[in-house]
């Protein structure tokens, strides 16, 4: 039996989603709690792994099991075993031709920058931080220069284990909310650390340095080394995974519409 969830977490006292030694990721987390209740081991599948300090709104997981429960236990009975910090929001039984990973059309990310002298307090784990006034049609403008499928070698992580940096961004908005900014990628994957690299030249953008043409630039040169530095993995939000409406997954609607600005 092959049992899917959807997973929300809060990042920033974990190494990650991906299982590690010390048991440090969301994975971990998750993967202990569903064993006290399947009472025995189980392996989590995710849509997509997200790095240390990195949110989840609209994580999808799957597992298998021979062991009959009511979907109430892997929501209620999971989460009387979980950290506040992460919990499962939905359970659903689902055709073991399901994958959480493989079968996802599309995942979106948004990214929460606080634009203001002094950093945020209240948000200092749950959104990223710059301290010079930055131009938001500017950075709108650039970010539509990423839209497209492209080589993103350019914001790749050199750690990156994908096997092409060839992707498909199908949105890449940028907008204001008071003193926040907020940035939208939905694409049909991504390399490691692209959103927060992409943040990173946008924000170069706004801040002046560079035309939003820098972006375009960035692409066509595909060189990482010469690329802004990764931004703080604080504010990125992976929020929403898409797949066919056949599999008839709950709350798909709920996690679209789901946006940081739920926070501020």
């Amino acid at each position: 039996m092959r049992i899917a969830l959807g997973v929300a977490y809060e990042g920033s006292s974990f190494c990650g989603w991906q299982s590690q030694p010390n048991q440090c990721g969301v994975q971990d987390a998750l993967e202990l709690a569903i064993k006290s209740i399947a009472k025995h081991e189980v392996k989590v599948h995710a849509a997509g792994r997200t790095d240390s300090g990195v949110h989840g709104l609209g994580q999808v997981v799957h597992f298998d099991t021979q062991v009959n429960r009511p979907i109430s236990a892997w929501v209620r009975g999971v989460n009387a075993h979980l950290p506040a910090t992460v919990r499962v929001e939905w359970a659903h039984v689902i055709d073991e031709e399901f994958h959480a990973r493989f079968s996802a059309h599309a995942r979106s990310y948004q990214y929460l920058l606080y634009n203001a002298t002094v950093a945020p307090a209240l948000m200092s784990t749950k959104a990223g931080w710059f301290h010079l006034p930055l131009n938001v049609e500017a950075m709108a403008e650039a970010a539509k220069y990423l839209v497209g499928e492209h080589d993103f070698s350019a914001f790749r992580a050199s750690e990156c284990q994908a096997k092409s940096p060839i992707k498909h961004l199908y949105v890449a908005n940028v907008k204001a909310h008071d003193q926040y900014i907020i940035f939208e990628f939905t694409g049909s994957a991504f390399v490691q650390h692209q959103v927060r690299n992409m943040i990173g030249a946008l924000v170069y953008v706004g801040k002046g340095a560079h035309t939003p043409q820098y972006l375009q630039e960035l692409l066509h040169k595909k060189d990482r080394t010469i690329s802004p530095p990764t931004f703080s993995p604080a504010g990125l939000y992976l929020t929403h995974v898409k797949y066919d409406e056949k599999w008839d997954l709950p709350n798909q609607q709920l996690t679209l519409q789901r946006s940081v600005q739920v926070l501020i």
